[in-house]
């Protein structure tokens, strides 16, 4: 999945500012005995610059020095090596670990990441929600990095032709999307529909934007057999049999879905904020002609699922005083600011959405701050590959006309029950 690549990508603006580290009180000399060499576990790095920027780090931090693993580019790929490394106990090669936001519950509570403790971390300069995702049973178990939270592209200059505000709702969306788009030989609106985790985000965002949800109690109750979770799935549902949700949308995932926006064949897309920052370079048939919006819900604006990666420290880390130490720097302000202006990533610190600069050069800012600030993040679940996986299933079914929003809510229930059971 994206939100992997963008994580590590995010990690290249150490290689920037790495000098100002040793400025700040740490020295390169330091030593103890939780401190010494770490490996670093991410996605693989698709942009080539994790080499150059931990070459950097380990010059300056020559007793802490971090040796970097890059695993598949695949998120599902990444999740299964890591969870085979982590069952080694001792025998692990990994020492931090750069997390999808959504596997933390999962890896808390088999044991593979330690407790952090909260006064180590500058958790209050965070926007708020992203704190919830490195939790587990009221502990923390590691610290946001990247955030990240879906908003709703749309060409500007078409519903300017047409004198039409963005939607707010989604019967403002299904609206244009039906009459609007024909117009102008557009496909009305995409997300990511194809049976993978996008789905389940997507699926996830129009249960919540409805007012529902899918668990509770840390993944041991199943609350979506609900009319607001029948009212999601049938909005999405509805899309498809109407034809403004395009039948090649089930085969999108997020880079799919972008180059559909970007090479000018959409007039709405559900994406992460990366796919703004595509769709507006040098080379895309859309640039200068798009904006974005909070994703709609039935009566104004919807409700996002939190996305991006959180960094842990292996239970069983060689060096946890070191994990945490680099942990802590990518965290600051310095190094988040460079997270944004050197990768367009989105940072935790929630000073940084309101920076009169930034924001004159990131415009889609302030509405990606409303976003995560009213996000919500996906169901949590020590068993949550499994939760995602029938998620995934049963939504497709309902969107292929195999299942009815009804009997799909139903379905929906009594597997994630069966999960919770086990």
């Amino acid at each position: 999945m994206r939100w992997m690549r963008a994580a590590g990508r995010g990690l290249l603006s150490l290689a920037v500012v790495l000098a100002g580290y040793l400025a700040s009180g740490a020295r390169a000399d330091e030593g103890g005995a939780d401190r010494g060499p770490l490996t670093l576990a991410t996605a693989g790095d698709l942009t080539g610059y994790l080499g150059p920027l931990l070459e950097g780090w380990n010059r300056a931090h020559p007793a802490e020095r971090v040796t970097l693993v890059e695993l598949p580019d695949s998120a599902d790929e990444t999740r299964a090596q890591m969870a085979t490394d982590l069952r080694g106990g001792d025998r692990s090669r990994f020492d931090v670990l750069n997390i999808d936001v959504n596997w933390t519950s999962e890896f808390a509570a088999a044991g593979w990441i330690r407790p952090l403790p909260r006064d180590r971390f500058p958790l209050g300069t965070f926007l708020p929600p992203v704190v919830d995702t490195a939790t587990y049973d009221g502990r923390l178990y590691a610290v946001p990095y990247i955030t990240n939270a879906g908003l709703l592209l749309y060409r500007a200059d078409v519903l300017a032709k047409e004198g039409i505000a963005p939607p707010r709702t989604w019967e403002e969306l299904a609206h244009i999307a039906r009459t609007v788009a024909p117009k102008y030989g557009l496909d009305g609106y995409a997300g990511q529909l194809l049976p993978y985790e996008g789905l389940t985000v997507n699926a996830a965002e129009a249960v919540y934007s409805a007012g529902g949800t899918i668990l509770g109690d840390e993944g041991t109750r199943v609350t979506v057999d609900s009319a607001a979770a029948r009212e999601g799935i049938g909005f999405l549902v509805r899309g498809v049999r109407e034809g403004w949700i395009p039948e090649r949308a089930l085969t999108y995932k997020e880079e799919e879905s972008k180059q559909a926006f970007q090479d000018g064949r959409l007039l709405f897309l559900r994406n992460w904020p990366y796919a703004y920052v595509g769709a507006s370079a040098e080379g895309s048939a859309v640039a200068g002609r798009i904006g974005a919006v909070p994703v709609p819900g039935p009566d104004g604006p919807g409700t996002s699922v939190l996305g991006g990666s959180n960094l842990a420290v292996n239970a069983h880390a060689r060096h946890p005083d070191s994990a945490a130490r680099l942990m802590a720097y990518l965290t600051g302000e310095r190094v988040q600011r460079q997270v944004l202006t050197r990768g367009a990533l989105p940072p935790v610190r929630a000073a940084l959405y309101e920076d009169p600069d930034l924001v004159r050069r990131f415009p889609y800012l302030p509405t990606l701050r409303a976003a995560v600030l009213s996000a919500a993040p996906r169901p949590k679940s020590p068993r949550y590959d499994q939760v995602s996986l029938v998620v995934q299933a049963v939504v497709h079914d309902a969107l292929t006309g195999q299942e009815t929003p009804e009997s799909a809510v139903r379905r929906l229930a009594r597997e994630l029950a069966a999960i919770s059971r086990r």
